[in-house]
């Protein structure tokens, strides 16, 4: 995330903005200081904070868009998942926000950029293994991401976390009368990562998460964006993917979601297992 400069401002009487760390599709995220555990002595007093981007806090209804992530991203407990603490309304400001972990590290679109030709096995697989493993781990709870992509991804020592869960879906969460985004008001989405059938108009699904995070895969052993192909042409193997996983990132990648036949969890049961020696 970019780190710059952003006037001081106080919300809700207790979140102090310090810097701005950085602009997705909808919103804006701050770090801040929370004076109250601060006051308190609480020595990591320091949250990250989100907010709806100006061309959408206009929209009435802004406050129902920004809740609607935090009520998906709260239903998650999962290590390789951002954490959110609460939401709130500056009433002074009619600023509606919520707090979540502060995240150290890069995002992954910056470290790929460091990384033209890819990464190793060794490097790319754990870090593969813990994204696959927190977006599998949402969709058992039925939560759909909506815009995986190398940004909405956190990389440090303490390993991946996952975030931005803004264009996401959660049946769940209509069917008990929680507001819910509609897609179509809002082309928000990172083309590079969508699936073929989102940017054609199509419902989010449990296939476009697939593809868009097996395009980071790819991206994470090739160096190089996956891009726009035909349905019918084929990919060449990265050189730093194993034989024994290169089907099912296949399946994973395919253009017609219908022959995407493996779901996220199999896709990282491929990427997790070790190829058996032969004499076994």
């Amino acid at each position: 995330m970019s780190e710059t400069s952003t006037p001081a401002g106080l919300l809700a009487g207790r979140y102090h903005l310090e810097r701005e760390l950085g602009r997705g599709g909808m919103g804006v995220v701050y770090r801040a200081r929370d004076l109250l555990h601060e006051q308190f002595g609480e020595p990591s007093a320091s949250v990250a904070l989100k907010l709806l981007g100006e061309a959408f806090s206009a929209c009435p209804d802004a406050h129902v868009l920004l809740y609607s992530e935090f009520a998906m991203t709260r239903s998650l407990r999962h290590e390789c998942v951002v954490r959110v603490f609460s939401f709130e309304v500056d009433t002074p400001s009619r600023v509606a926000f919520f707090t979540m972990e502060l995240m150290h590290g890069i995002t992954l679109d910056r470290l790929l950029q460091e990384c033209p030709g890819g990464l190793s096995w060794r490097e790319l697989q754990p870090m593969a293994l813990q994204l696959l493993d927190a977006l599998a781990y949402a969709h058992q709870r039925k939560v759909l991401h909506g815009d995986v992509n190398p940004a909405n991804v956190m990389v440090s020592e303490e390993g991946v976390r996952l975030f931005d869960f803004g264009l996401g879906h959660a049946p769940a969460q209509v069917a008990a009368g929680l507001p819910s985004l509609s897609r179509n008001r809002f082309n928000a989405c990172t083309r590079a990562y969508a699936a073929p059938e989102l940017l054609a108009g199509g419902e989010l699904t449990a296939a476009a998460d697939l593809y868009g995070v097996a395009c980071i895969v790819y991206e994470l052993a090739h160096g190089k964006r996956l891009g726009e192909r035909q349905p019918t042409q084929r990919l060449a193997r990265p050189r730093q993917l194993p034989r024994h996983c290169w089907q099912a990132l296949c399946s994973a990648l395919a253009v017609d979601p219908q022959r995407r036949t493996i779901t996220v969890a199999e896709l990282r049961e491929a990427m997790g297992c070790t190829r058996r020696a032969w004499y076994l």
